[in-house]
């Protein structure tokens, strides 16, 4: 006789209605819903401080930055969360999305094969989605594949400015990182007061 114990599977409705209800963020995705894991200091202020500088940048347009609270309804129906976004064109329900232009998620060693995997295919297939940039918090390093170059990764390190051709800001990878401690920016920053 197994012990193993049954997977529930519950209908997308039935995942949006108990997220609004739940104490905690989760992801839905192919009937199975999964909680999300708290984020460092690392990852906090770089998320901030994309959003800060996407909302100053976008104050007076249509698009507007949205923050981790907001799910991402994929290609696959899948409903995620991401560090950030730019939603251009209002589509989706009251805690959705399904029109980002821009979507920003911060790495980490426990989310870094599922961003730069399945949710990578997932966002590359919303019709919407213009740039997905995925930003590592332990070493200074962005990768982001754009529409418009066919989804071919382009990597951006220290010295490199990015820019966000969807909504024609560019930030330095410096600034992006302002404030993050870790290794690079230590010796960066070291480099920089001499």
């Amino acid at each position: 006789m197994s012990t193993a114990k049954k997977r529930e599977f519950i209908t997308a409705l039935q995942y949006l209605e108990s997220e609004k209800i739940s104490e905690f963020k989760r992801e839905y995705a192919d009937g199975q819903v999964y909680a999300m894991a708290g984020g460092s200091k690392n990852h906090d202020t770089i998320s901030t401080t994309v959003l800060r500088n996407l909302g100053n940048h976008l104050e007076n347009s249509t698009c507007r930055p949205c923050g981790p609270d907001l799910s991402i309804k994929t290609s696959t129906d899948s409903f995620r969360y991401a560090d950030g976004m730019v939603v251009c064109e209002e589509s989706g329900g009251s805690h959705y999305t399904q029109s980002p232009v821009i979507i920003v998620e911060v790495l980490s060693k426990s989310t870094r094969h599922i961003d730069k995997g399945v949710k990578l295919l997932e966002y590359i297939n919303m019709p919407s989605l213009q740039e997905y940039v995925m930003i590592e918090q332990d070493f200074v390093s962005i990768d982001v594949l754009r529409k418009s170059e066919g989804w071919i990764l382009r990597n951006y390190t220290l010295g490199d400015d990015l820019h966000f051709a969807s909504i024609d800001l560019t930030l330095s990878v410096a600034d992006i990182y302002h404030r993050v401690e870790n290794e690079d920016m230590l010796a960066f920053l070291a480099n920089e007061s001499k």
